[in-house]
């Protein structure tokens, strides 16, 4: 799994992070265990494979929101022991 962080400025509310997961389900209706916070302005999610960096920056950028960056990192599931 791909873990991939984005780093959005203009948020303010809750209201804004909710704005932010409905684009992101709609562009990439794959992710898994999304959270948006408007007090870190990120945006964090799971994938089998790394979204599509050009689209995801558009589809935010249309919402009026900016895309100050985006990180993608491997993630291994942990176990209950490990």
């Amino acid at each position: 799994m791909i873990r991939t962080t984005v780093q959005i400025e203009g948020m303010a509310c809750g209201m804004c992070e909710a704005h932010i997961a409905d684009t992101i389900r709609k562009i990439i209706p794959e992710a898994k265990k999304l959270k948006v916070s408007h007090k870190k302005g990120t945006a964090v999610f799971m994938t089998e494979t790394g979204p599509d960096e050009e689209k995801l920056r558009e589809a935010i950028a249309a919402t009026g929101y900016g895309v100050q960056g985006i990180m993608q990192e491997p993630y291994e599931k942990h176990g209950l022991f490990g």
